[in-house]
């Protein structure tokens, strides 16, 4: 048995076109696509296939085909490399959801409607223009603090997403991260910048799309993971008590990832990011650099993951 963490990457994975190589060798990939498909009552491969940018990028779109090509990549790992054993998992905002599918905490139709609706509730929660988000490059967590503390004359706006030193998401009110953003690069930023988001994700803007979700949650059936998948909101294993109320709280609560990475990191040697693109590991490179992280989000990448794990030499 080979022992892996698995990640999982959430919104910002995503491009058309993604997996496209992998379905020519895979019959898993248009399979798990066809699922999602008949889950949500339009072609989702044909978006992902064809776009254009514009529509796969919309939250309520991209939540979904993120889900689905996570979850298409973990079915070939499953299928392909049988010495595979996760000692644990953790997936960046939507992947705790691809994380969940994967530890069969929930069925995939039930997840691919799930995080539907999430990204229609979060794309509805504040009107389009009012809220935002930046990355701020170059700043510790407490300069972010101090940021987000003064440009609250002007609004809300507050930390989203702790992805790895000195590499921190703020979101809030439109008008109050244009504040935070001058007042980031008067602190020292290297860089900060807004994002091309429609909403501000993970801040506290969101509690009224949570509580709306909240519904959704708990009307879908969820069991114990097969394997602990560490929740954003507390870096701590999911349980059947804790897991419809962090993934509420997640959706206005920071994602603390360099939190996730450095909770997982003692319980194996050896990561692996599934699913499109590399973001997750290179976040992870700038939390520890001692933990590898493979990638499967092309043919190659994939294959030699298999390989990886199996034990097979280059």
């Amino acid at each position: 048995m080979t022992n892996i963490i698995a990640f999982f990457p959430g919104q910002g994975a995503q491009q058309v076109g993604m997996l496209a190589d992998i379905a020519a060798a895979f019959p898993q990939v248009q399979n798990t696509f066809a699922e999602a498909s008949d889950a949500l009552g339009f072609d989702l491969w044909a978006m992902v296939l064809n776009g254009p940018d514009a529509d796969l990028n919309q939250t309520f779109n991209t939540q979904p085909a993120l889900l689905a090509a996570s979850t298409a990549l973990w079915r070939i790992l499953v299928a392909e490399a049988p010495a595979l054993q996760v000692a644990a998992a953790a997936g960046h905002s939507l992947g705790e959801y691809s994380a969940l599918v994967a530890a069969d905490s929930i069925d995939f139709a039930d997840a691919i409607r799930l995080v539907r609706r999430r990204g229609e509730l979060m794309e509805a929660a504040v009107p389009g223009g009012l809220g935002g988000m930046a990355a701020v490059l170059g700043l510790d967590n407490e300069q972010i603090a101090q940021v987000c503390a003064d440009a609250a004359s002007a609004g809300v706006a507050e930390p989203a997403n702790f992805n790895a030193p000195g590499q921190i998401v703020i979101a809030g009110e439109k008008v109050a991260i244009d504040k935070a953003i001058e007042l980031a690069k008067a602190a020292g930023a290297k860089r900060a910048l807004p994002l091309a988001v429609s909403g501000p994700f993970h801040s506290s803007l969101m509690k009224p799309a949570a509580e709306s979700f909240r519904e959704d949650l708990l009307a879908v059936k969820w069991r114990a993971p097969a394997f602990p998948v560490y929740h954003n909101a507390g870096n701590a294993p999911a349980t059947l008590e804790t897991v419809t109320g962090r993934l509420e709280a997640q959706l206005y609560s920071p994602v603390d990832w360099s939190g996730a990475v450095e909770a997982v990191r003692p319980l194996a040697d050896q990561g692996v990011e599934i699913g499109p693109g590399k973001v997750v590991s290179g976040l992870n490179k700038r939390i520890d650099k001692t933990l590898p992280v493979a990638s499967t989000g092309d043919l190659a990448g994939l294959k030699a993951t298999i390989d990886l794990i199996q034990g097979v030499s280059a």
